[in-house]
């Protein structure tokens, strides 16, 4: 199993975000080929400081197929998106899970 976490810093603002995030990016992020699972969350909290607003999580089988998935059509399209909604950035992380 290989994980792609993406962690999204406080956008300037919180509303636009949400709503493009949640109707335009998502459906976007969900056509990735490849992947088996995802989730999201809008209610991020990291202590000591609130660094974050939101984090995506997906599942893969493997980092080959993660990358596929990212040089896709719909992987070019949905990293072309993030800068019309996250005006904080984006911190993208990939790795391997491994499992007791």
């Amino acid at each position: 199993m290989h994980k792609l976490l993406v962690l999204y810093p406080h956008p300037t603002d919180p509303e636009a975000f949400r709503s493009y995030y949640e109707n335009t990016h998502l459906p976007l992020a969900a056509q990735l080929p490849g992947m088996l699972d995802w989730r999201y969350s809008l209610s991020v909290r990291s202590a000591p400081e609130e660094n974050y607003f939101a984090v995506f999580e997906a599942d893969f089988p493997d980092a080959e197929t993660l990358a596929a998935a990212l040089s896709s059509p719909e992987g070019e399209a949905v990293q072309a998106d993030v800068p019309n909604y996250a005006t904080g950035g984006a911190i993208v992380l990939d790795y391997p899970v491994a499992s007791p």
